[in-house]
């Protein structure tokens, strides 16, 4: 997918980089496949902000993703399209029984190809599989992390991960991050890399553009009073004055590591490399 540079015709699109969404088969998607979406602002069900700086925004109507792929078979790609929920395009397709579902598109998909899933599935991009059954080497993506929950990891624009060995109803994987994990080999896989790489080369040009996305102001802690933010106060312009930066209440920030290290950690060979 290519990018268009615009003519700097106001400050907010001189630096704009936009997608040009020309190659995408559908504007309007499959009616029975969505769902409305509700906004939250960020507030859990106490209506209480756990994740700030959101609100507002564009109107969306959420698109049921396959990412079981339970039903076993060919099917057929009907369109490829935009997904605002997600980074990566979603394929529209239509199997054997006529029945149509959305899954997310690897690169090089195209409208009139043939995808499958089940275990005589032929290795080629869109398929889906157990990892027991890919070849390494073979890059994957949308891979489960227990057999039969659906896929949970890969599934951003532009993300592949790849086979590296198989084990004992073991299959060792090396995820984008770096990572080295092992998962169950009856975990299901699709084969390819996800469609959208261009999308991390999008230049937003102006706030404008992060309101309608959902995305509010987020302010420096340096810039608040000391009884808001533990960076804030002192005279001009000057240091945090702390040992290391904090959040708003006080918990270490910037570097500290929030994974729990009990959970999963030993399906984890090789953890991802520091920043």
């Amino acid at each position: 997918m290519k990018n268009k540079i615009n003519k700097p015709t106001s400050p907010g699109r001189r630096f704009l980089v936009s997608q040009d969404f020309s190659e995408l088969d559908r504007q309007k998607p499959e009616k029975s496949l969505l769902k409305p979406l509700t906004k939250n602002g960020g507030r859990n069900n106490q209506g209480k902000i756990t994740v700030r700086h959101r609100g507002g925004g564009h109107k969306r109507m959420y698109r049921l993703i396959d990412f079981e792929r339970k039903v076993d078979g060919n099917a057929e790609v009907k369109s490829i399209e935009y997904d605002p929920n997600r980074s990566a395009f979603i394929a529209l397709i239509e199997n054997d029984r006529k029945e149509k579902s959305y899954i997310i598109a690897p690169k090089g998909l195209k409208k009139g190809d043939q995808v499958s899933s089940g275990q005589k599935t032929k290795i080629s991009a869109g398929s889906c599989l157990q990892m027991k059954h890919v070849p390494t080497g073979v890059p994957i993506h949308n891979i489960e992390l227990t057999p039969g929950n659906g896929a949970a990891v890969v599934r951003s624009a532009g993300l592949s991960a790849t086979i590296m060995a198989h084990e004992e109803n073991r299959v060792l994987v090396k995820l984008p991050s770096g990572e080295l994990r092992r998962f169950d080999d009856r975990c299901m896989a699709c084969i390819g890399e996800v469609s959208n790489e261009s999308h991390e080369t999008v230049v937003i040009g102006k706030a404008g553009r992060k309101r309608w996305l959902g995305i509010r102001p987020t302010v420096r802690g340096k810039a608040m009073n000391p009884n808001t933010h533990p960076h804030g106060g002192g005279e001009a312009v000057n240091s945090i004055g702390l040992k290391y930066p904090k959040t708003p209440w006080g918990s270490p920030a910037l570097g500290r590591r929030t994974r729990d290290r009990h959970k999963n950690s030993r399906m984890i060979v090789h953890r991802r490399e520091k920043k």
